[in-house]
């Protein structure tokens, strides 16, 4: 009697652990690079229209007041799955064909929802590095996303515009002929293999600056890679085969509670978009591109519908950085641009201390449970770590994160009211309605992306509550608010 007893309470507990789980939120964090503030038209301040995002947008929290954590890819990702400012990582910059810079030690926000007992899985880019030696593309690599948090992996190493062009599922080169093996180089090319900068003739898209390495599809990239020919991705099915692997993860894990990082490669160069999206923006590729992720995500959105998942999926929206035009080919996107601003009224884009560079698109839905709302709360990507621990019931916290998940997913309570941003590893601060960016030596503006950076010989202050443009640098009239903000600012970073 006494055993059957046990095994009833046995059961009973297990039940109950079973109930438990599967009441935990599914979550997806879809992340644009480049994507600019003023290019989702729920903003309201561009002329692209994004539908599918705005659906999301308008029946979730769209955030006015939302940043990444840099103005660069590879620190914004870092300090997404670590809850870490990257200006702390001394690695964590632009990367092209380096090794890992999450310590497999640290703490991420899979590892965290794995404890949580979730499947995790990315899907997408991934830029933040390979290894910890010379990577060799020909066998399993480690470390990487699965030595991290990721129980499932299906990435680019890097960047589109970046060799190898290959996809890696779990750490292996997908396709890979080892009778055809690859030989990879950022420093020279390898005898006999064309370029973009000695073989113009064979491109399909003319490099501007920087990507004048190895031919891949007609479009040169920044390196050089030899082999491999038959795991070579097609540029213009990239979109199609990530959504593809984005909805074949959520269909193999949907029994459970499920993390799926979705990295998409759009707006970033080169812009490849399906040619069933070519010209339907009437702004060149990069609108185009932006039109197919919209699609993509509206794809994925009708597929967590179709399978019942959306009532208890939260889905986060967002991006690496702001935007950024000619980033290295041309592709019309200057030419093409005609009355839309992708930074909206903001100044600066992608590399730059000013508010373009960090504010971007930053939306949160979650069906029956986020009520439909725009919030000026100030929030973070470094704080979904502690914030998406906070809703899982999960003690792991970061030192720079925020817990902010009743402002991100209950419509309530405060957001920051400071927060450190980056940019090329140089630091401003923002503190309230006010910005502090110190003084730093170089061009006022980046001549190949034709971009304010942000550098300046003295501080510059600026009031956001009435100059959300930055023109007015209050830095003289304003002293005593200047040495408040200088003296915070340099507490942060632990100046003495």
């Amino acid at each position: 009697m006494k055993r059957i007893l046990f095994f009833l309470l046995l059961s009973f507990f297990f039940s109950c652990e079973t109930k438990e789980s599967k009441t935990l939120p599914n979550i997806i964090i879809i992340y644009a690079d480049d994507l600019g503030y003023g290019d989702v038209s729920s903003y309201g301040v561009g002329k692209l229209q994004t539908p599918n995002i705005d659906k999301i947008a308008n029946k979730g929290t769209r955030f006015t007041n939302g940043y990444s954590s840099s103005a660069t890819c590879s620190p914004s990702r870092y300090a997404l799955m670590t809850g870490t400012y990257p200006w702390r990582n001394k690695r964590a910059k632009i990367l092209t064909g380096a090794n890992l810079i999450i310590d497999t030690l640290e703490m991420t926000l899979p590892k965290m929802l794995k404890g949580k007992g979730y499947q995790t899985g990315i899907v997408g880019k991934w830029h933040l590095g390979l290894g910890d030696s010379k990577i060799d593309y020909n066998q399993r690599i480690s470390p990487g996303p699965n030595e991290v948090g990721f129980d499932f992996s299906f990435i680019m190493p890097d960047t589109q515009d970046r060799v190898p062009t290959v996809y890696l599922e779990n750490g292996s080169v997908l396709n890979l002929d080892l009778n055809d093996p690859i030989d990879v180089s950022f420093e020279k090319n390898f005898e006999g293999e064309p370029t973009g900068k000695d073989n113009p003739e064979l491109l399909s898209m003319m490099w501007h600056h920087g990507h004048n390495g190895s031919i891949v599809n007609g479009v040169p990239r920044i390196g050089f890679m030899k082999g491999g020919e038959q795991a070579k991705w097609s540029d213009i099915d990239m979109a199609d085969e990530f959504l593809n692997q984005a909805k074949k993860y959520v269909d193999t894990v949907k029994e459970n509670p499920f993390f799926l990082f979705y990295t998409l490669q759009q707006p970033h160069v080169p812009r490849t978009p399906h040619p069933r999206f070519e010209g339907t923006s009437g702004m060149g590729p990069r609108g185009d591109a932006i039109v197919e992720a919209d699609w993509c995500i509206g794809e994925l959105y009708k597929h967590l519908k179709k399978s019942n998942l959306l009532e208890n999926t939260i889905l986060i929206l967002s991006s690496d950085n702001g935007p950024v035009l000619n980033d290295g080919y041309y592709d019309d996107a200057v030419e093409k641009l005609g009355n839309h601003t992708p930074s909206g009224i903001l100044r600066g884009g992608k590399y730059s201390l000013f508010e373009a560079g960090t504010r971007v698109p930053f939306i949160t839905y979650w069906k029956g449970n986020i009520k439909p709302q725009v919030s000026d709360q100030m929030v973070s990507q470094i704080d979904f770590l502690n914030s998406i621990a906070s809703l899982v019931g999960s003690e792991i916290r970061s030192n720079d994160g925020v817990d902010l998940a009743d402002v991100l997913f209950e419509n309530k309570g405060k957001g920051r009211s400071e927060l450190v941003l980056e940019a090329q590893t140089k630091t401003a601060f923002r503190k309230d309605n006010w910005v502090l960016i110190p003084p730093y030596p170089g061009p006022s503006k980046s001549i190949n992306v034709n971009i304010e950076l942000g550098n300046a010989a003295a501080y510059q202050l600026f009031n956001l509550e009435n100059d959300l443009s930055q023109q007015n640098n209050l830095a003289e009239s304003e002293s005593e608010k200047l040495n408040e903000m200088i003296s915070r600012y340099q507490s942060i970073l632990g100046v003495k």
